[in-house]
């Protein structure tokens, strides 16, 4: 874990969120500036500052961070949903600390803007 990163932080319980799973390897919890009427983060554990710096000992990780997210949005009533994961600041990305979006509820468009 990250001395400053806001989603360590998270994890250790010093900054609030709404929960909504946890285990050994991930953190989930609903996004504090939701895109859609569903939307949550996934979390690994372990600190990644993004996906491009994944390495391969990292691939059971990512691994876990999909199957949670369609896991979760199926059990929150979401049949159709969209992962995103940001690589870098012109991508989107502004926490550096590996995460997937996890969006539905509503009909999402392409290109997303």
């Amino acid at each position: 874990m990250s001395d400053n990163c806001i989603f360590c932080k998270i994890i250790k319980g010093e900054i609030p969120a709404k929960k909504l799973y946890e285990d050994d390897d991930v953190f989930a919890f609903w996004d504090i500036n939701p895109v859609a009427p569903k939307h949550f983060l996934v979390v690994p554990k372990k600190h990644v500052s993004a996906p491009s710096s994944a390495g391969q000992e990292d691939d059971p990780l990512i691994g876990t961070v999909l199957r949670t997210g369609s896991r979760l949005a199926k059990e929150n009533g979401l049949e159709h949903f969209r992962f995103v994961m940001n690589n870098g600041e012109e991508a989107g990305q502004t926490v550096f600390h590996i995460h997937l979006h996890v969006m539905g509820g509503r009909t999402m468009n392409w290109p997303p803007g």
